[in-house]
């Protein structure tokens, strides 16, 4: 009786396939966050931190998909007597939203080193 062994997978497989998969506009939200003294922002507050990287069109369909995943979540900021209008919605990075950014950049990290080791490649 003959056994058959299962195909291998490739060394090379690409690790983004077991990591979060993160945007460049997620990635620079989770940045923008971690970075915030308060842990919280608002999203127009993102879109001008971000030096106009995040634009006013696209970023709460953004921070909408972010808060789907995970990786973010959102409140609605307290009423001040003194404002008028609606109030703001504040973000803040979840811990889940954390790790997978830390796992996001030594991904990177390592992609960049694997490269390096093949002469520049990826």
């Amino acid at each position: 009786m003959t056994k058959t062994s299962e195909p291998r997978k490739p060394a090379t497989e690409d690790i983004s396939d077991r990591v979060p998969n993160l945007s460049r506009k997620e990635a620079l939200v989770l940045e923008l966050l971690l970075e915030s003294r308060s842990q919280e922002m608002y999203g127009l507050e993102m879109v001008t931190a971000s030096h106009d990287r995040l634009k006013r069109g696209t970023v709460y369909v953004t921070l909408d998909r972010m808060e789907d995943k995970g990786y973010i979540k959102s409140r609605q900021e307290e009423p001040r007597p003194d404002a008028s209008g609606i109030p703001r919605r504040l973000y803040r990075v979840t811990r889940y939203g954390q790790k997978a950014f830390e796992i996001w950049q030594m991904a990177r990290e390592l992609k960049r080193m694997r490269a390096a080791e093949l002469g520049g490649l990826a």
